[in-house]
């Protein structure tokens, strides 16, 4: 009997499909979690992108309206979905120069499967100078 019991004892097979079993959860956890921190990188990516193209836009001549400018921004953003509202553009002067503010605010909602995410939001503005 106690030679039997030894021989269990010793025995290795599915140790490693246990140790895989334990470390598994963990695993999934943190690929998921890196999975969400990357698609707020990419949502702010694509929100910075759209304002850089709204910003180019404005500064082409001639004028171009505040609508082109706002619906370039819409256009060229990528990884927000259907959450942004619409831009806010700010003509104004300084020292004689025409520019024009834009400033876009979104809160996309991220879905990180098992783990609640807090509410994120994601601000760019640029100042641009607009040809005479």
């Amino acid at each position: 009997m106690t030679g039997a019991i030894r021989q269990i004892a010793c025995n290795r097979c599915g140790a490693a499909a246990a140790e895989f079993a334990l470390v598994l959860p963990l695993l999934m956890a943190f690929v998921f979690a890196f999975i969400g921190i990357g698609s707020v990188f990419w949502a702010n990516a694509g929100l910075r992108h759209g304002v850089g193209e709204g910003a180019r836009v404005a500064t082409l001549f001639p004028r171009r309206s505040n609508a082109a400018i706002s619906l370039a921004i819409r256009a060229n953003s990528f990884g927000l979905g259907s959450v942004m509202t619409t831009p806010n553009i700010t003509p104004g002067t300084a020292n004689g120069q025409d520019f024009v503010d834009i400033a876009v605010t979104v809160n996309p909602q991220f879905n990180l499967y098992f783990i609640d995410v807090q509410p994120i939001t994601l601000t760019e503005r640029r100042r641009v100078y607009r040809p005479t």
